[in-house]
């Protein structure tokens, strides 16, 4: 097998000696690539983004933002990474580099003073700068009030998993609507053009710990068995918490973010098939955003950040059981079930029968989430009401989604789903008995907000008390109410 290698700004550069768990941000400050920063060490501050070549989705490549702090190094076998110091372009012998556009309206324009957070920044900024669908617009995009949206197609958004604590946000903001489309001889731009390296099949190991990406779904299910103690990672953007802040260490760790079979979205006649490995930045663009599924389309914005959401998938969201994660409350309104894997074939589970206790859940030993299924077709009455301290990039204290039939007049179905209040993502049976085959009026709604007031067993902590969490979800209920009939009478 082939040395891991990974090419930084062009140049193919060994992995080794780094130990398995090495992030990509600490392997690229110990060969002098400081510009990438650590910040927080968990992917909320964005200090220490990159580019990544990725498969893209209306060109072969996109170059994706993602947190170097989170991702194992391991992780970039084969593949292309661009740091802040890659973009500029050398100048002629003797004179400085010439900036990118990026770099040079954040410099002309003020939006560094620090200088701290300001690689990541530019970063994030270039990712959206190659972003391939972007496109200049004499105003304000189409259904925007222009805050978050700039006439040169830049959707602030990209920038929302990065944290300035001096400069201020408006000159930052100011850059990135400044500045315009590559150059038809823009290196970068021009690499969109040609495929990604494909994922190299990886046995590295260093210091008694192995990291390991097979090349197939049978090579994982097979190795899974044999060592079924490993931890499984797709975007790390989990375990790579689990490794900084709590310096957690694996023997064995398996990458299947890569595998073909976990990378597949099918629109059938009856159900929507979500590969487990797809990014959730990809699901959102390849369901076409306010596309098939308007429920997934409300929750993505306000799942973490774009940085996060370049790297982070329904399966690792689903895997860990966290009974906070924001996917499994939609995905119970969604009615979804998993597809689950091992050396032995596939079943196929109902999400509400997988969580089985905290962070617990049917999934066996060796079993993993190829795929999540969508039931055809959608409740047409949808809402994500994520209710957090901050807007974005934050975790939630109840999360609830509702997708609700409702015909003549009267719910004829409802479901519920709960995250937040209990142990493990719940569905709200109760409130849902007390909504369907009633009419949908002010009357129905109150007692139902009073029954989904009463579900699960919310707890007090640092995010919410246990009487916030429960009179938010009545609330929720109320607001969702007031939003259908004016939807109606306007």
């Amino acid at each position: 097998m082939v040395a891991a290698r990974v090419t930084v700004n062009g140049k193919e550069t060994p992995i080794a000696p780094a130990a398995p768990h090495t992030t990509v941000l600490d392997f690229l400050r110990e060969r002098g690539l400081t510009g990438t920063k650590e910040g927080c060490a968990e992917g909320e501050c964005g200090a220490c983004s990159v580019l990544v070549a990725r498969p893209g989705v209306s060109k072969p490549t996109d170059w994706v933002a993602v947190n170097a702090c989170l991702v194992p190094v391991a992780a970039l076998d084969g593949q292309e990474v661009v740091t802040s110091e890659g973009l500029a372009t050398a100048g002629a012998p003797g004179t400085p580099a010439v900036l990118h556009p990026v770099q040079e309206e954040m410099a002309v324009r003020g939006g560094s003073q620090c200088g701290y957070c300001t690689p990541g920044f530019i970063c994030s900024m270039a990712s959206e700068y190659y972003r391939p669908d972007r496109c200049a617009h004499a105003g304000p995009a189409e259904g925007s009030d222009g805050a978050e949206h700039g006439p040169n197609g830049f959707d602030l958004h990209a920038l929302s998993g990065n944290l300035c604590r001096c400069t201020g946000y408006r000159p930052i903001r100011d850059a990135a609507f400044a500045v315009g489309m590559p150059a038809e001889d823009d290196p970068l731009a021009r690499r969109r053009e040609q495929s990604p390296p494909a994922p190299a099949a990886t046995r590295y190991t260093q210091e008694d710990s192995t990291f390991l990406r097979p090349a197939t779904l049978a090579d994982a299910v097979r190795l899974l068995r044999e060592r079924p103690e490993a931890v499984v990672v797709a975007g790390s953007t989990d375990w790579g918490v689990e490794v900084n802040i709590r310096s957690r260490r694996a023997g064995c760790v398996v990458a299947v973010d890569r595998l073909p079979e976990l990378r597949e979205l099918r629109v059938g006649s009856d159900h929507i098939e979500v590969g487990a490995a797809l990014t959730l930045t990809e699901i959102e663009r390849r369901l076409g955003g306010e596309g098939e599924v308007p429920l997934l389309a409300e929750l993505f914005p306000q799942f973490a950040s774009r940085l996060i959401r370049n790297s982070a998938t329904l399966g690792g969201n689903l895997g860990t059981g966290s009974p906070i994660g924001d996917s499994p409350p939609v995905l119970l309104a969604l009615e979804a079930s998993l597809v689950l894997a091992d050396a032995d074939g596939e079943r196929e589970v109902p999400l509400c029968d997988y969580f089985t206790g905290y962070r617990q859940s049917v999934r066996r030993p060796g079993e993993l989430i190829r795929a999540v299924r969508v039931p055809l077709p959608l409740s047409p009455v949808t809402a994500f009401h994520k209710i957090a301290k901050r807007r974005f990039d934050d975790i939630s204290g109840v999360a609830v989604a509702f997708a609700l039939d409702i015909e003549d007049g009267t719910v004829r179905k409802a479901r519920i789903g709960l995250g937040g209040v209990a142990a493990t993502p719940i569905r709200a049976l109760a409130a849902e008995a007390a909504l369907e085959g009633r009419p949908w009026t002010e009357q129905t709604a109150g007692a139902a907000a009073q029954v989904l007031r009463s579900e699960g067993t919310p707890m007090d902590d640092h995010r919410a008390s246990a009487g916030y969490r429960s009179a938010m979800l009545g609330q929720s209920l109320l607001k969702l109410y007031a939003r259908t009939t004016e939807a109606v009478s306007s």
